[in-house]
């Protein structure tokens, strides 16, 4: 079998066998296509069977040249993840990466905005909008903002997932796995507003979804659409961070920890399987902590 064959073969296990998202099983295979590429582009002769530790050595050190280290580090992560399903289906006996050193990478914080850019955010307007766009665009930041999303879930969010009279929204997040967020009534009625008077001026006779978010077109908006508009008015408002569709998730979880919540209930709203990738947000400044300190500790006068 060549690359392709087997990088084909991996495809099907990760999405039956391990049941990861599309997105999550494209990142993976993208990691084994470049080294397939390097092996093609070097015209080395080996196979996914044959190819040794040196092989793949020098190819993360190619990579090194134009990738970050936090970077390489995935890229290591998912190649070990290829060799150890081509170990469990037993076409190789060791992974050639098991002794492989990944590069140390210090603990990088996310950014987050304070609440006075969000409502900079909220409150923007983009010009010559004739199809209800700059309130669909207030109302997805503040989807993301309230309810702590990541971008996959918001462009996957339908109307069947709306649960109103019970407070939450229906979440499908990494690994299709399913949770419960509570959702403030200030946004529900911002949905509700946007499906019943903006949403209906994008819908045309080829529309056939029950997605919330739809572009001009009637079709649900994408990941890269999401990035363009959260940059573009982060532009319009002079907001310099560097700034994602991530951001609300973190300042989400920051704000709230940062207001007393406890962290074991953010993991549950932001579905984090480990309590340790929660625990990013206890960032805390030391103006906070010497605030705890004079509050709370018992010798305090």
């Amino acid at each position: 079998m060549n690359w392709q064959a087997h990088i084909k073969d991996y495809k099907l296990y990760l999405k039956i066998e391990r049941g990861l998202s599309i997105n999550t099983i494209i990142s993976y295979v993208q990691d084994v296509e470049k080294l397939a590429l390097y092996i093609d582009d070097y015209n080395i002769q080996t196979t996914a069977l044959s190819i040794s530790k040196e092989t793949i050595k020098e190819f993360i050190y190619d990579c090194s040249k134009k990738i970050s280290a936090s970077s390489q580090a995935r890229l290591i992560s998912g190649l070990r993840n290829f060799f150890d399903y081509l170990v469990f289906e037993a076409y190789r006996k060791t992974n050639p990466t098991d002794l492989l050193e990944s590069p140390k990478l210090g603990r990088k914080l996310p950014d987050t905005l304070s609440v006075e850019e969000i409502d900079k955010l909220l409150a923007s307007y983009i010009e010559n909008d004739t199809l209800g766009l700059n309130f669909r665009n207030k109302v997805l930041i503040e989807c993301m903002y309230s309810c702590g999303l990541r971008v996959s879930e918001l462009i996957q969010l339908r109307k069947a997932d709306l649960y109103f009279e019970e407070g939450f929204i229906r979440v499908i997040g990494k690994g299709n796995k399913e949770r419960y967020v509570p959702i403030y009534e200030t946004t529900q009625a911002l949905i509700t507003q946007y499906i019943q008077k903006e949403r209906i001026k994008c819908i045309s006779a080829k529309t056939n979804t029950d997605v919330i978010f739809l572009n001009r077109r009637g079709k649900p908006l994408s990941r890269n659409m999401i990035f363009i508009i959260v940059k573009r008015l982060a532009e319009i408002n002079g907001i310099k961070k560097n700034i994602s569709p991530h951001t609300f998730r973190h300042s989400f979880a920051s704000h709230l920890l940062s207001n007393g919540a406890d962290l074991r209930m953010i993991q549950e709203m932001l579905g984090h399987e480990s309590i340790t990738t929660t625990e990013i947000y206890l960032h805390l400044d030391r103006k906070k902590l010497s605030e705890v300190i004079n509050l709370y500790h018992p010798r305090k006068e």
